[in-house]
């Protein structure tokens, strides 16, 4: 009957109560001090509650992110018609991003979770609703010819997202022009062959 019981389906009481601690948590202590005992604590839970549902830090840092109680500002891009002037107008704030120190050191804190383990960071790149939105809005641009045939979404998509990532990790300021500049060149690759609009 014990082990049943620690076999249970687990209180959603407490598994909201340990995310929004983990989120607390990280707010106030940053990834390297973030600990498994502080979180319990913080949530009135046992440390292997904790361990029972969630694997490892990375684990619960993950879900906090995907349940909401953690917020990562991101703009994202709009579809005008116009793909370079779309993903301009979206990279900009989204470069503008490294420039909080509330959004890059949580963006490193992800990083650090997805770099410690390969589900939570697939888990992490599937929830993304930039990353989604960015694809879905370079596959549109494709499709009207914005982009050549052999256009690769996932390698546009990559530098990109990447360019911010590989920025927020530097602690780099944004430099008027950036977001121009390095859309031009992601998308000089890939425009050569394009077909014009109709």
């Amino acid at each position: 009957m014990t082990e049943r019981r620690r076999g249970a389906v687990r209180s959603e009481k407490a598994r909201v109560a340990i995310l929004r601690a983990t989120a607390a948590q990280l707010a106030e202590r940053g990834w390297d001090q973030l600990t498994i005992e502080g979180i319990a604590a913080d949530a009135g839970v046992g440390k292997p509650t904790i361990y029972r549902w969630w694997p490892s830090k990375s684990a619960l840092i993950a879900d906090a992110l995907l349940e909401g109680a953690l917020a990562l500002p991101a703009p994202l891009p709009a579809d005008t018609g116009d793909l370079r002037t779309d993903l301009v107008d979206w990279l900009e704030p989204t470069l503008r991003l490294t420039e909080d120190p509330e959004s890059t050191a949580l963006t490193r804190y992800l990083v650090a979770a997805a770099a410690e383990d390969a589900v939570v960071g697939h888990r992490l790149d599937e929830a993304s609703p930039a990353t989604r939105v960015l694809a879905e809005r370079l596959s549109i641009a494709k499709a009207r010819g914005e982009l050549a045939p052999s256009a690769s979404i996932e390698l546009i998509v990559d530098a990109l997202i990447g360019a911010f990532i590989m920025r927020a990790l530097r602690r780099a300021s944004y430099e008027p022009g950036q977001a121009a500049a390095l859309v031009d060149a992601v998308l000089s690759e890939q425009q050569g062959s394009a077909r014009a609009p109709d």
